[in-house]
């Protein structure tokens, strides 16, 4: 079926048809985060209207039935990417959140002075960072996995990096400034040979693609549920279990503990050794209608659909005089990442907001990825099921009426 004429799932998205200052609104940012099915909204408004309750403490049903929807949320999750038990997703804030669990928690921990963490030349700065803070107290070395000029992994040269020094590797998925779909089974037992544990950021992939864990073999996981059609403010870590049950908490509070005296403390089992406080309910439960709206459809469905959108939109953007296109990876998302020759990206973004271009500009918290490819910006398209031709013609021709402007 394709959607690039008569797109079956844009009527879902209440946001995605509206007119904004006169004109029609082309959403084109969906890496920053996807629009929100009525599914989702709806759910969240129920809770809010009618089932509001904290969860895993009250006796009486309003509480029995936020906690049910919660922890049903949790099964949908672990049946998404194939957790081998429910117990291994752990509800954080985000993305950024589960990669500071990791880091404080189990790189802080059993990584020592001497050891190495491999990080590629395209991650984004949540997936850099955190490894920073632990590297630079621990005395622990980061090596960089480099790219070449299509924004492909080197995986000889990852080959090479991976000396028994290296006890963590933490890479992206797909690239959020390039779309670059990375070989994660493959680096994750080439890391496994030599004894290394693999982090993935799935943020960008989750929606995108069957992200299977038991298969590719990793050992943390992590994504944010607003990037997947859920609200924000939640997301989830993954973990294989022995690794989880080794690591000390990361927030003491309530739910994490199992019994507390001013003497010790013994904590909670898994998950809920990782869930310090009360959790965003609101936003789990529909977190799990965003996971159920994603199956509805069925995620071979989606990848097909933004197949087409980008093949499309490349070729159109593409035919545009001096526009240059920023990683052109073999296996790649829904993501394109361009320059206007002689524009500055803030420059275009300002001017087809208002055709009613909705588009990301600047550095994509991939400062690192920018100074490889000699630019201090790009922009970027990110395309999801909602997006259709007009979504991609609109942009064409916003940008195509700049060009003529400064010519």
């Amino acid at each position: 079926m394709s959607v690039l004429k008569n797109n079956p799932y844009r009527k879902d998205f209440p946001v995605a048809d509206q007119v904004i200052g006169g004109k029609r609104l082309a959403y084109l940012d969906s890496g920053a985060t996807t629009l929100k099915p009525l599914i989702v909204i709806d759910e969240m408004d129920k809770y809010y209207r009618q089932e509001t309750a904290n969860v895993h403490r009250g006796l009486y049903w309003l509480s029995e039935n936020a906690t049910n929807k919660f922890e049903e949320t949790r099964d949908k999750i672990a049946g998404l990417i194939n957790s081998p038990d429910r117990k291994q997703v752990i509800f954080t804030k985000g993305t950024t959140e589960s990669v500071n669990i990791v880091a404080q928690c189990y790189a802080r921990n059993f990584l020592n002075k001497g050891d190495v963490i491999l990080l590629s030349q395209m991650e984004h700065h949540s997936n850099i960072v955190p490894w920073q803070l632990v590297a630079e107290d621990k005395g622990i070395t980061i090596k960089v996995i480099p790219i070449n000029a299509q924004g492909e992994l080197l995986l000889d040269e990852y080959k090479k990096l991976l000396t028994p020094e290296v006890k963590l590797v933490s890479v992206t998925y797909v690239s959020n400034a390039l779309g670059t779909i990375n070989p994660i089974k493959e680096m994750a037992a080439m890391a496994h040979a030599v004894g290394a544990k693999i982090f993935v950021d799935a943020a960008q992939a989750i929606a995108h693609k069957k992200v299977d864990v038991q298969d590719l073999d990793v050992d943390f996981l992590a994504f944010s549920g607003h990037k997947m059609f859920g609200p924000t403010g939640v997301g989830v870590l993954y973990g294989k279990e022995d690794l989880l049950n080794m690591m000390p908490p990361y927030q003491g509070g309530g739910d994490m503990i199992d019994v507390v005296t001013f003497e010790k403390t013994t904590y909670n089992t898994l998950p809920h050794k990782f869930e310090a406080g009360t959790p965003a309910i609101a936003a789990v439960i529909g977190l799990g209608k965003a996971v159920d709206y994603i199956n509805q459809i069925g995620l071979d469905k989606i990848q097909e659909a933004e197949e087409e959108l980008l093949k499309y939109a490349t070729e159109k953007l593409k035919s545009i005089p001096g526009l240059k296109v920023f990683g052109e990876a073999r296996e790649k998302a829904s993501v394109i990442s361009f320059g206007l020759e002689g524009l500055h990206p803030h420059d275009i973004a300002t001017l087809i907001d208002k055709e009613g271009v909705a588009i990301r500009t600047g550095h994509h918290c991939a400062q690192p990825l920018m100074k490889f490819l000699c630019v201090p910006a790009t922009c970027r398209a990110s395309l999801s099921i909602y997006n259709n031709q007009e979504d991609i013609d609109q942009l064409y021709n916003a940008l195509v009426k700049i060009k003529k402007f400064f010519e």
